[in-house]
C-alpha cells in the first residue's frame, strides 16, 4: 500500500512540476482584453492547482482538481474556439484524455496507469501553453 501511495505522490509531484514550469509567468486579464483572456487565466490557475496536491490528496484530490480543470477548459473553449480553433481543439482533446485516464484509475493504481495519467497531464499542460502562446498578444 505504501508503494502505491508513493506512486500517487510521484504522479502528483510530476504533474505539479510540469504545470508550474510550463505556465510560469502567466498574466492576468483586464476588461479591455477579449473575454477568453479571463477564461485562460482561470484554466492556467486550475492546472497550476495540481501543484497543491499532496500524497494525502490521493486519487480523489486528483479527480477533484480535474473537475475544476475540465470546467475551466470548457469555458475557455466556448469563448475562444472561433478565434483559436486548433488550440481549443487540442485543449478539449487533452483534457478529455486526462479525464479518461484519471477516471479509470483504481484505488491502487499500477505504475503503468500512473504513467498514463502523467503523460496525459503533460499533454494538458502543453495544449494550454500553446493556447497561452497563441494569445499572448491579445491577453499579455
Amino acid at each position: 500500500m505504501k508503494a502505491r501511495s508513493a506512486r500517487v505522490r510521484v504522479l502528483l509531484a510530476c504533474a505539479g512540476v510540469i504545470a508550474a514550469v510550463a505556465l510560469a509567468g502567466c498574466s492576468s486579464s483586464s476588461s479591455s482584453k477579449p473575454g477568453y483572456c479571463t477564461d485562460r487565466t482561470s484554466l492556467e490557475n486550475s492546472v497550476k492547482g495540481l501543484t497543491s496536491l499532496t500524497g494525502s490528496s490521493g486519487i480523489s484530490g486528483l479527480k477533484s482538481q480535474l473537475t475544476q480543470i475540465e470546467s475551466n477548459a470548457t469555458a475557455l473553449v466556448n469563448s475562444a474556439k472561433s478565434d483559436f480553433p486548433s488550440q481549443t481543439s487540442a485543449i478539449s482533446s487533452s483534457v478529455s484524455a486526462l479525464k479518461n485516464s484519471v477516471t479509470a484509475l483504481p484505488s491502487s493504481p499500477s505504475a503503468t496507469q500512473i504513467a498514463t495519467v502523467a503523460k496525459d497531464a503533460s499533454s494538458v499542460v502543453s495544449s494550454v501553453k500553446s493556447f497561452t502562446d497563441a494569445t499572448s498578444s491579445q491577453c499579455g
